[in-house]
């Protein structure tokens, strides 16, 4: 058989000598994910020593169109010293040894079922149909035991892209996922890279460049929205608010505690010019009791007017230990429960705290560290990822009361009685 020599990026070859079965490549543009699947596939097929008529290896992209796009000339070229024969109808193509390879798109699932499948690559799989791996193609692998690939971009809503990439990220015994950006590829200039960087969105470059999940939120409450500063002079009242979250046992492991939700309490001082300053958000992942705790030292330190709590089981859960501390300790101040039922929490943030942004009147303490609420308005609304801190800063909304008075515009006589009894 001729010898081929195939030149790969350092990414590439690190990924093909790797012995998993099933590999999951999450990468930007132009890292050279296509390249690596059609050179991958090629190899795959010629491995084998004995080969059955119905033995292949399968190239699947989202459309035929598409697959037919992607890799029928490039595959071509690549195998070309060792293509027998091919069929542009059939979109297949035979080997010396044998071997046949597919070129399919998952337009029609069903499709693809039959034969026994020694290795599938499965290229922008963010765009896949679900069912095409679990109904069809992965059957196809059990005779014998092949591999497969996955390969794409991610999407806010590539919820089964990011399925199998986290698998591929646990200890699993044969899966395994990696994460490329554009970066990787060292025969891209870095200063295109930068380039792009400069005149790009932050969420487009995210996503595009930086292969990175979560970046919805970027086009909903952008950064450069973000505002720190010393708090604004003038009237103003203080108005706390919990976003509370399932109370964990703290002898639960780290593995298990990176995926729960935060306890969030947030605090904030409203202006009667309709200015929001958050002073803080206090957020960690307590049990019931330390979170009470934590509750009845922001009530005790920043004397609020209100505490706004979300209504609910978790709520309810956190009201009893609440009332006893306040009572002990002779702590006191209006709790109001915060119904939530009616409206989606993405809504919720959104109409809260989008208009207050933009126009510049929702100013963050200049003396804290802001990052995790960044990240989630950067992820916001996507459900893979934590809003906890902007859920519970965004229910202050339902609990201020502002008047936009201007005192000194109203200094006229004192308001007296016509009728005393009356009131008029």
């Amino acid at each position: 058989m001729s010898e081929l020599k195939i030149d790969l990026l350092r990414w590439q070859k690190s990924v093909i000598q790797d012995d998993a079965r099933f590999k999951v490549i999450c990468a930007g543009r132009r890292v050279g994910k296509t390249r690596y699947s059609l050179t991958e596939l090629l190899i795959k097929a010629t491995e084998p020593k004995e080969i059955d008529a119905d033995t292949c290896v399968m190239f699947i992209a989202p459309t035929n169109k598409m697959a037919m796009d992607l890799a029928w000339d490039q595959f071509l070229f690549l195998a070309r010293p060792l293509i027998v024969k091919f069929n542009i109808n059939d979109q297949d193509i035979r080997l010396r040894n044998g071997m046949k390879v597919k070129i399919r798109g998952s337009d029609k699932p069903d499709s693809l079922r039959g034969g026994k499948l020694y290795h599938v690559t499965l290229d922008e799989y963010q765009d896949i149909k679900p069912q095409t791996w679990e109904y069809a193609v992965q059957p196809a692998l059990t005779d014998l035991r092949g591999s497969a690939t996955f390969i794409g971009t991610p999407k806010p809503d590539a919820e089964e892209f990011r399925r199998i990439y986290d698998l591929g990220q646990s200890e699993s015994a044969t899966w395994k996922s990696w994460h490329f950006t554009t970066y990787d590829n060292e025969l891209i200039d870095k200063d295109e890279i930068e380039l792009a960087k400069e005149t790009k969105s932050t969420a487009s470059f995210e996503q595009e460049y930086m292969a990175s999940w979560d970046t919805t939120g970027a086009n909903i409450l952008r950064l450069e929205w973000f505002k720190t500063g010393e708090a604004p002079k003038g009237a103003y009242s203080t108005y706390i608010a919990i976003d509370p979250a399932g109370y964990e046992s703290v002898a639960d492991n780290d593995r298990k505690k990176k995926h729960l939700d935060y306890f969030a309490i947030a605090v904030v001082r409203v202006y009667d010019d309709g200015k929001w300053w958050v002073q803080k958000i206090d957020y960690g992942r307590w049990d019931v009791r330390e979170a009470s705790v934590r509750v009845l030292m922001a009530i005790r330190t920043h004397k609020p007017m209100i505490c706004g709590i979300e209504k609910g089981s978790l709520c309810r859960a956190l009201t009893p230990y609440l009332s006893d501390l306040m009572l002990k300790h002779g702590v006191f101040t209006h709790i109001e429960h915060i119904p939530t039922s009616s409206s989606s929490k993405a809504n919720r943030i959104t109409y809260a705290l989008q208009g207050l942004m933009e126009h510049g009147r929702l100013i963050f303490n200049e003396k804290e560290d802001w990052s995790e609420i960044k990240r989630e308005m950067l992820a916001f609304p996507s459900t893979r990822a934590h809003d906890d801190l902007l859920d519970g800063l965004s229910m202050v909304a339902h609990i201020a009361v502002v008047s936009y008075a201007d005192p000194e515009k109203y200094q006229g006589e004192e308001w007296t009685p016509l009728d005393d009894i009356a009131g008029i």
